[in-house]
């Protein structure tokens, strides 16, 4: 009896190990369809390296290098939409090894100035005051890169808050085109952006726990928010 105990015990074991393998994925390069004014020609690169910087870090996917990726990248147009189709998935993973291709754009960009009056200035130096706040949304899609089909779509929100308050831990720096952003409400936003992307792409595609329930929570809030803000008939 013991023995049988144990045996089961270990098919529970392997069964639970062999549900918590790792997606290889390939992130590609970013799009976007805003003015955002820190939008240059690399950061749409950047932005995909940097996501797949943290997805990396959570040990719970498999990502494709970026030197592979890139030599199929040459040979595909995706245009500016981003948008990839069946043959071109496949293509992509096929030759990268890929089961995921996951792609997004920067699809809202706000940013403004808030409050007034207390603040002092010093040669050109200003302190308290008034107070910067940034808003950004990305448009995240994951596609098998077996079917072309798209298997999850999110948009996920980041906001940098006035005073310089934390948004949490980032696991990828800033370079390049963003290396000037990084202090400022547009970094601290993009920052709060990708981790919200990473840890809604590792709930939905590996822990698959509680965790989905509080995105569902979540993504209701949003779009109820986003409603209200619109006039609808």
């Amino acid at each position: 009896m013991k023995k049988v105990c144990l045996i089961v015990v270990a098919m529970v074991i392997s069964g639970s190990v062999m549900a918590k393998d790792r997606a290889v994925v390939a992130v590609l390069d970013f799009t976007n369809e805003t003015r955002a004014h820190w939008w240059q020609t690399d950061v749409g690169r950047e932005l995909g390296g940097m996501l797949a910087n943290e997805l990396v870090s959570t040990g719970a996917f498999k990502v494709v290098e970026r030197e592979r990726l890139d030599s199929v990248l040459g040979e595909q147009d995706l245009g500016a939409s981003g948008r990839v189709s069946k043959s071109t998935a496949a293509k992509m993973g096929q030759v990268t090894g890929a089961q995921y291709l996951i792609t997004g754009k920067v699809a809202a960009y706000e940013e403004n100035t808030s409050g007034g009056g207390g603040g002092i200035s010093f040669k050109g130096i200003s302190v308290g005051g008034k107070k910067n706040k940034a808003y950004l949304a990305i448009d995240l899609r994951v596609v098998n890169a077996n079917t072309g089909e798209v298997e999850y779509v999110r948009t996920v929100e980041g906001h940098s808050k006035g005073g310089g308050m934390s948004l949490g831990f980032s696991r990828s720096g800033f370079g390049g085109s963003l290396g000037g952003h990084k202090k400022t409400p547009a970094g601290k936003a993009i920052r709060a952006a990708l981790i919200e992307a990473t840890d809604y792409l590792a709930c939905v595609m590996y822990d698959q726990d509680s965790c989905m329930k509080e995105y569902r929570d979540k993504e209701r809030k949003r779009r109820e928010k986003s409603k209200s803000s619109l006039s609808l008939d």
